[in-house]
């Protein structure tokens, strides 16, 4: 495939792949990091959370066997190579979980929503990936790395599973246990047990992601290029997706422009299989204003946390680097309380 491909193109073939698997998901299982949340604020029906659940058990399940067997290089992988900045996280989670809620949605769930021909998604989606580029390298870089120093380089990987591995547990063995664990968790309850599609998408969530990291680092160690290790994100692939989408005659596909492209496929036929596509617009223009202020907020808060709802939620809990815990707390915070604001503090127009 890479002779005939090329790195780049097989990498956003991985990533087209992966993110289709999303797009379906979010449109015919209904996997939405917003609704798992609303579900348990709000509902006596917690599935969507349970389901989120099985998502990140299968993850860390699978991953660590990849690990254990060199199929995946976690020395390699963002979460788990730089220096971890509690307080950014924190932060960063707190801001972008307050901006989910003001948006209706994460980034991946913007995506998951245009696929389906709502408008409303593509401002969000736009002003999320500007936003993201803006706070990373853009005008508020400096400011960021003044307020939250970064250093790239870890002397030991970030995570969970290195302490493991001090107490002489290999990769294997702690995706096994913590994995496991977690898939039993989420399953110890009848209504989910049965529920085969809640169970069904949230194991393809899972499987998405850890095969993001199995196809980068088979690029990586196969190629001769620089391809990055990584898999899906909804956040700087937002803003990478409408860099290429200006740049493409000088620039090179990636696997996060496959993702992003594959999460809005997905979703479109997804909801064309299910007959709910149809084109939506917002005639709220103060809904409109909430909807772009939530999104520039999340697209800051992603950046400072170093991945979104599902960057850190589920991926950076696939390789169990410290900061993925901390952020879904945080996330999960901010969003309970901008959740609260809409329903007390805001009101339609008339």
């Amino acid at each position: 495939m890479l002779d005939a491909l090329g790195e780049a193109n097989s990498a956003a073939l991985i990533g087209l792949i992966g993110g289709l698997a999303l797009g379906l998901a979010a449109r015919v299982g209904r996997f939405c990091t917003l609704g798992a949340i609303e579900d348990v604020l709000y509902s006596s029906d917690d599935r969507r959370m349970r389901m989120w659940g099985l998502a990140i058990g299968t993850a860390i399940l699978t991953t660590h066997f990849a690990m254990a067997q060199d199929w995946v290089n976690g020395t390699d992988i963002t979460y788990l190579d730089r220096v971890w900045n509690p307080a950014a996280t924190i932060i960063g989670g707190l801001i972008f979980g307050y901006g989910m809620a003001l948006s209706g949605n994460c980034g991946y769930g913007a995506l998951a929503r245009l696929g389906g021909g709502d408008l409303r998604s593509f401002v969000i989606v736009l002003v999320m990936g500007l936003s993201a580029y803006v706070v990373m390298s853009g005008p508020l870089a400096h400011a960021r790395v003044w307020l939250f120093p970064v250093e790239t380089q870890a002397t030991s990987p970030q995570g969970f599973s290195e302490l493991a591995a001090n107490l002489g547990l290999s990769f294997g063995a702690t995706g096994l246990i913590v994995g496991g664990v977690i898939l039993a968790l989420s399953l110890a309850k009848k209504d989910m047990l049965t529920s085969p599609g809640h169970i069904f998408w949230g194991v393809v969530v899972g499987l998405a992601v850890t095969s993001g990291w199995i196809g980068s680092t088979w690029i990586a160690q196969t190629g001769f290029g620089n391809e990055p290790i990584e898999t899906h994100t909804f956040a700087a692939p937002i803003g990478d997706t409408i860099y290429y989408a200006m740049t493409a005659s000088g620039n090179e596909l990636s696997f996060s422009v496959g993702s992003v492209v594959g999460v809005i496929i997905g979703a479109a036929l997804g909801s064309i299989s299910k007959g709910h596509f149809r084109w939506e617009a917002c005639e709220d223009p103060r809904e409109l204003r909430r909807q772009m202020s939530g999104a520039a907020l999340m697209g800051a808060g992603a950046i400072l946390a170093v991945g979104c709802s599902v960057g850190q939620g589920i991926s950076a809990f696939s390789v169990l680097a410290y900061s993925a815990p901390v952020t879904f707390v945080a996330i999960f915070i901010g969003a309970a309380f901008g959740l609260r604001q809409l329903i007390s503090g805001f009101a339609p127009a008339e």
